[in-house]
């Protein structure tokens, strides 16, 4: 069990603060890897929950491996993203407001494999050619990275 499934015991499906770190992961053609979750069906970019005692940036590289199979070698921060429009409920209820802390990483290793538990499928895309169906938690922050990308390739490096 984790942290938040802890938490969950006592507080049930009422609302909490969830910090979670995620990695917009590029490959050499400038390509963004994005999974189809098992969860909702939405397409995502890898990441998850803070653990206690864990950093952020530990997190994101344990979450990329774990998801994808992929070894994070750097990271650089994009962007903390939070408030109301963070808003969240599960499939079963549990609701979170989520401060989710967003990296890019385009120095890793490692041949992409599906953590069947979580991702249905998993691939690379074109920025200006993103698939239908992308989480509305991450719809807005691949949106910014995109437009910023867009205008200045470097901006992030």
């Amino acid at each position: 069990m984790g942290y938040i499934s802890d938490l969950r015991k006592t507080v049930g499906h009422k609302p909490i603060i969830m910090v979670t770190a995620c990695v917009l992961v590029l490959n050499s053609d400038n390509q963004i890897l994005l999974q189809k979750r098992k969860d909702n069906g939405f397409w995502g970019y890898p990441g998850g929950a803070v653990e206690l005692g864990e950093s952020v940036e530990e997190t994101a590289k344990r979450e990329v491996f774990e998801e994808t199979g992929l070894i994070v070698n750097e990271l650089r921060l994009f962007g903390v993203f939070s408030g109301k429009d963070r808003h969240y409920v599960y499939y079963n209820k549990d609701e979170v407001y989520i401060t989710e802390v967003v990296f890019v990483c385009d120095n890793y290793k490692g041949k992409l494999q599906i953590q069947p538990d979580e991702v249905i499928c998993q691939r690379f895309f074109d920025l200006e050619k993103l698939p239908y169906g992308i989480s509305p938690m991450n719809i807005d922050v691949i949106k910014e990275f995109t437009d910023k990308f867009k205008s200045n390739k470097e901006f992030y490096k």
